[in-house]
């Protein structure tokens, strides 16, 4: 009897042929043999005339897909064909998620076997596990293969009704999505709150003590029984502390004066607090939380993290990288348990076998959390990985091993020391049993010096005591604005908004930063000023698609259809159709829409008029009866944009480049520029014969 199993790889085709007896042959569908039209060339001949064609839906008949294949596809499709042809029996073993559900359901459409068909899944690529899925196979399940289609036509709707609005009213080639859309919206209304933020400032001081020659430092926290105003204590849109607020705020005289102050007065001990506490491991990895943890420690973005996971995946090192669930097999309980006695002894093992319960709403993507794969778990030096892979594998073992981990017990002490009426405070702690940190520190690549830097050791102090201060220091603090989101923060807050699934987050990011709606710098998400634009047009018309809550009710209702409890037609024609459909929203708000005024982004405190042109954002000013336009440089963003450097910018463009020296040899003058890309210098060289002036570029700073 033969049998052809057909996954989405090569590279998964190769390893589980490893794990099937003869008689099996396994082949690649290479991801999805069809799909919705990506281009007008798509469209077949017989529906190129209809209008909903365009769309790839046909949305006058109960929203039946437009499916194609590809054309780089079918030539797998006729070998898949050709090999089913001599099979006796079909086995469909993608990936166990709602896309690898629906690459089955496509196979089948495509295929039209004639033989008994199986599906087959499995979340980890070993012997022991596929010999046990090809004996547990089951059908496949058109409620999850439904909620995926709709989820994907769902998001075809949105994105070819209100991208071509977009290229309208802004400039060509933008794009919206379902989940995108949303996402930039969150970059934006940070990169706002960073404007309207106000910087305040106070002081304090640092005391440097000793006792029984060991150091330590204790900051001023009271004078005269009155807190001293910290970070926490100010409006971020005025600069000013909070009203009502009961603190004294420090300036710098006040700061220098008490210092002096303080010189010659006797520093004691008032109180002493010891604080004992204990430390779970963190849950195994999520998607989610791998792409996190990833971005922290290893710098991976969302896409690079995934792309890496399923490599592992694929060559049987991990379980599954495409989960919403924390829960661990007994398997993977007794094998990490097994790897804690090995590597750090029974005194390290946790009392009982430690299981987690997943919080999110959808936890249903699989049956595990991401682990290492198999009964035993290879150590990351036995597994001959390098590079990236190592790294995360590494990442990966750690994260479980640690999870069956006794707890950390540390010692938390806090000492009030009084100087005259100025009280000052002193902060300790202390590991007592370091536990899982030996194996794992959450945001740390190296466990043992995590250890050591989390460790703050203070002298054995008693009430009474006078410790010596050594150095009285007066310092200046100003407030910093809301962090810009990092990959990781991002998927952080998409996950626990409910928009959007874990799985979707790494092409989502990546389709922000390609689209041009945000740059990557420092590892932060930076968004542009076209997505200023595009964020104020979709508010203002179409709120409901940039309403986190409105995303992820939607999110909620393909998770039910998922599951039965939902009807998929209703539901997109009440989101597409009728009085309130986003088809009839789109008509109406479009002769709505002004295109000056899309392309324009209003910034408070700028009088010149930002506009998003053909080439990037510009500024627009009037100089008396003339125009004035100047490009902005790309990496300036519009939480830094002020009138000062709009005043530079507007200055530069009808009055000429700034001189800033001459040429130590040839005299010739350098001036200072701005282009699209920042500020450089230019020097002017007057070449023979030619009667001209030309200018070079001679140095970038």
């Amino acid at each position: 009897m033969s049998t052809l199993v057909i996954v989405e790889s090569p590279t998964k085709a190769k390893t589980i042929r490893n794990y099937l007896p003869q008689g099996y042959q396994v082949e690649a569908s290479m991801g999805h043999i069809r799909d919705l039209p990506q281009s007008a060339g798509d469209i077949p001949a017989s529906v190129k005339g209809q209008e909903w064609a365009k769309i790839g839906v046909n949305v006058e008949a109960d929203f039946e897909p437009l499916y194609i294949i590809p054309q780089d596809k079918k030539k797998v499709v006729k070998m898949l064909k050709e090999a089913l042809a001599s099979a006796d029996e079909l086995v469909l073993a993608t990936d166990e998620d709602r896309e690898g559900e629906s690459i089955s359901w496509h196979l089948l459409q495509v295929l039209k076997p004639k033989v008994p068909i199986k599906r087959m899944v499995f979340h980890e690529i070993t012997e022991e596990a596929i010999q046990l899925a090809i004996a547990n196979c089951r059908t496949v399940d058109e409620h999850v293969v439904r909620a995926q289609e709709t989820r994907r036509i769902l998001d075809r709707l949105v994105g070819y009704t209100l991208s071509p609005l977009l290229w309208k009213k802004i400039a060509w080639g933008l794009s919206a999505g379902r989940v995108q859309s949303v996402a930039v919206r969150l970059l934006v209304n940070k990169e706002q709150q960073r404007r309207a933020f106000r910087r305040g400032s106070y002081w304090d001081l640092k005391a440097s003590l000793s006792k029984d020659q060991v150091p330590f430092e204790a900051k001023l926290v009271s004078l005269g029984g009155t807190r001293i105003a910290n970070g926490g204590d100010f409006d971020e849109a005025t600069g000013q502390v909070i009203a009502g607020r009961e603190v004294l705020l420090l300036g710098e005289q006040e700061a220098l004066v008490l210092q002096a102050r303080l010189q010659t007065q006797p520093w004691t001990v008032a109180n002493l607090e010891e604080r004992s506490s204990t430390r779970k491991p963190s849950a195994p990895f999520t998607t989610s939380t791998l792409q996190q943890e990833s971005n922290r420690k290893l710098r991976l973005s969302a896409r690079d993290t995934m792309r890496t996971a399923q490599s592992l995946y694929e060559q049987g090192y991990i379980t599954y990288m495409r989960t919403d669930s924390v829960n661990l097999s007994q398997q993977a309980i007794a094998a990490a348990r097994e790897c804690v006695e090995n590597m750090y002894g029974a005194s390290y093992l946790s009392p009982q076998p430690r299981q987690y319960s997943s919080k999110s709403k959808g936890a249903q993507e699989a049956h595990e959390a991401i682990r290492p794969a198999g009964s035993t778990f290879r150590t990351p030096q036995e597994t001959g990985l390098s590079g990236r892979e190592l790294k995360l594998y590494e990442l990966i073992w750690k994260r479980t091993v640690a999870t069956q981990m006794a707890e950390a017990r540390q010692t938390h002490v806090t000492i009030q020391i009084q100087a005259d009426d100025a009280g000052f405070r002193a902060t300790g702690k202390r590991i007592d049993f370091a536990g899982f940190f030996r194996a794992y520190v959450e945001g740390s690549d190296d466990p043992d010096a995590a250890i050591e830097d989390q460790e703050v050791v203070l002298p054995t102090l008693r009430v009474g005591d006078t410790p010596n201060c050594e150095a009285l220091e007066a310092i200046a603090h100003e407030t910093q604005p809301p962090a810009r989101y990092t990959e990781a923060s991002l998927v952080k807050t998409l996950e626990s908004e409910g928009i959007g699934r874990p799985s979707t987050y790494a092409s989502i990011i990546g389709t922000i930063i390609d689209r041009g709606y945000a740059q990557m710098t420092n590892n932060s998400l930076v968004p542009t000023f076209t997505a200023f634009a595009v964020t104020a047009l979709l508010e203002k018309h179409f709120p409901e698609l940039v309403d986190p809550r409105f995303t992820a009710r939607m999110e909620q209702t393909l998770d039910e259809i998922s599951t039965g409890e939902a009807q998929w037609l209703p539901y997109l024609k009440k989101f597409y159709s009728g009085e309130q459909g986003l088809d009839t929203q789109v008509k109406q708000q479009e002769s709505l829409i002004d295109p000056t005024e899309a392309r324009t982004i209003e910034l408070e405190g700028l009088e010149a008029k930002i506009r998003i042109g053909r080439y990037g954002a510009y500024i627009e000013a009037s100089n008396g009866e003339e125009i004035v336009k100047a490009s902005i440089p790309q990496d300036l963003t519009p939480a830094d944009l002020d009138p000062a450097q709009v005043q530079l910018l507007l200055r530069q463009k009808t009055e000429g480049p700034d001189k800033v020296g001459f040429h130590p040899e040839t005299g010739e003058p350098i001036y200072q520029m701005i282009g699209p890309y920042g500020p450089y210098v230019q020097l002017v060289i007057k070449l023979k014969k030619i009667p001209n002036p030309k200018w070079h570029l001679c140095r970038r700073e």
